[in-house]
């Protein structure tokens, strides 16, 4: 079964090869590659949402506040050829805003927050990121939730264009 691509995924795509064109004019046609962009998962709705903006020219930031892992796991043979594993692994906090949004944008000289909660996979805002968006809100800045690629491009295209 074919898998049908948005007209939005489309336009990015095209976009895409637009400005490969003008960045590498050299380039010869054969060799361009577009990635394969999606919005059934999380990750991919992501790329296409910062692609997109940065394409267009507008600034535009990859944030989270994952915080990190820290592996003291030492793994060695003892006297008898056993495998062990000594040691802990911690996990360290990031000291950021929890609930900040996935991307963080200017477009058009205002600051936008766009929180990726894909539609394929039912992603839900926490506590934490209902009231990052209020607080941005209170502020004067912009909060969008992005749900689709297509969803995304008409919010754009109401709100900038």
């Amino acid at each position: 079964m074919a898998v049908t691509q948005s007209e939005a995924i489309k336009q990015l795509k095209a976009l895409y090869l637009e400005n490969s064109r003008k960045r590498y004019p050299n380039l010869p046609e054969a060799a361009r590659v577009v990635p394969a962009y999606t919005d059934k998962n999380t990750k991919g709705l992501t790329k296409g949402v910062y692609d997109f903006l940065k394409l267009q020219g507008y600034h535009v930031e990859r944030t989270g506040c994952e915080g990190r892992v820290i592996d003291n796991r030492k793994t060695f043979n003892d006297v008898l050829g056993n495998v062990k594993t000594i040691g802990s692994i911690k996990r360290v906090y990031s000291s950021s805003q929890r609930g900040t949004s996935d991307l963080k944008a200017i477009i058009d000289g205002r600051f936008v927050a766009i929180e990726i909660k894909c539609e394929a996979t039912k992603d839900r805002q926490s506590s934490y990121q209902k009231e990052y968006q209020e607080q941005v809100e209170a502020s004067g800045g912009i909060y969008m939730i992005a749900t689709s690629f297509d969803q995304f491009i008409a919010w754009f295209n109401s709100q900038f264009k």
